[in-house]
């Protein structure tokens, strides 16, 4: 069991070396002339978290539909620690290519600036926005032993218990650790969140009894409530969905001001060439127009973007503003505290 913390740091120093200058990558010529004999070899998708959470099978599901109009295989790498901070190193560290490329969601790409300010990462700076590829809602599950069956229960179990009611996060910055704390600020009380190195450790100890409670998103939650080693409280959708259609709302259930959805989406390191950031929003089209690909999505309440949200300049437009929307909820909430 890992420790309990509120906080994973990783100092700046370790991640000082990102930000120097990409001079090479930054020489390519920025039309189609570096993309032209791309992609030369597989193409790697860095998921900066532990297999099992719904950042790896988002990614697993769109490097399966990317690789034929890439032409290409297209692989998942798992690079977990440091709340997703030892990952974004890894890609970043990578060729400005197009052959090493990073997923992640609102928690990694905006908040985690907030949550974790002397990381020394700022999505803004250190990334190329690729595309968004699903919005997913967010349920709140108990563990299959710990008797809690509502919202109200848990919230009742906080109240008698306080710190020594537990939360199972992926991460400090994470969004299964933005939720929690969040619904805490809204209700009052207090807890504890116990940090792992992704949400697949921490719903294996959720189904131990080892945690009360992790809020994480449906791809996650569904087939977890399914199968019996979590129990849904509440969904952060706007109407039940139809996957889970006896779990309530939050609003239902009590809690209307907690609405997070969260978005998830694919980058590259800076300075990867236009032409290439171009192919690979491109295939990113192609994926979501894949019949296979939008049933899985659907199976587990995974929202596709519509398609003026998609492209490289929206999401890079969409990280500008969430990561100045998170730095001021932080500021607002204290949630850095948590």
């Amino acid at each position: 069991m890992p420790h309990p913390g509120r906080r994973l740091l990783l100092g700046a120093a370790a991640l000082a070396a990102l930000a120097a200058p990409r001079a090479a990558a930054l020489a390519q010529p920025a039309g189609g002339a570096a993309a032209a004999d791309w992609p030369r070899r597989t193409v790697t998708i860095i998921v900066p978290a532990a297999p099992g959470g719904t950042l790896d099978a988002l990614a697993r599901f769109l490097a399966q539909a990317m690789g034929p109009a890439l032409g290409r295989n297209v692989v998942v790498e798992n690079v977990s620690g440091g709340s997703g901070l030892v990952g974004l190193q890894r890609a970043m560290r990578a060729e400005a290519d197009g052959h090493t490329l990073v997923f992640g969601n609102m928690g990694i790409f905006a908040a985690l600036v907030a949550m974790n300010p002397d990381a020394g990462f700022d999505p803004r700076r250190d990334l190329a926005p690729v595309g968004l590829v699903a919005h997913v809602p967010m349920v709140l599950s108990a563990g299959p032993r710990s008797g809690i069956r509502t919202l109200s229960d848990l919230l009742d179990h906080i109240r008698r218990n306080g710190d020594r009611a537990t939360f199972g996060t992926a991460g400090v910055g994470t969004t299964s650790h933005l939720a929690p704390a969040y619904l805490l600020h809204l209700t009052g009380l207090k807890a504890t969140l116990v940090s792992y190195r992704g949400a697949g450790p921490a719903m294996n100890d959720l189904a131990a009894g080892v945690v009360d409670a992790v809020i994480d998103q449906t791809v996650t939650m569904i087939p977890a409530h399914r199968g019996g080693t979590a129990v849904a409280l509440a969904v952060s959708a706007r109407e039940r969905i139809p996957q889970l259609p006896d779990i309530p709302t939050f609003a239902e259930a009590g809690v209307p001001a907690f609405d997070l959805v969260v978005w998830n989406a694919l980058a590259a390191p800076r300075g990867t060439p236009p032409g290439v950031i171009a192919r690979l929003a491109e295939a990113i089209e192609a994926a979501l127009n894949d019949g296979e690909m939008r049933r899985r999505l659907s199976d587990l309440a995974a929202i596709i973007p519509a398609a003026e949200e998609r492209g490289p300049q929206a999401l890079g437009a969409l990280i500008q503003r969430d990561v100045a929307k998170w730095i001021e909820v932080v500021q607002q909430t204290g949630l850095s505290r948590q």
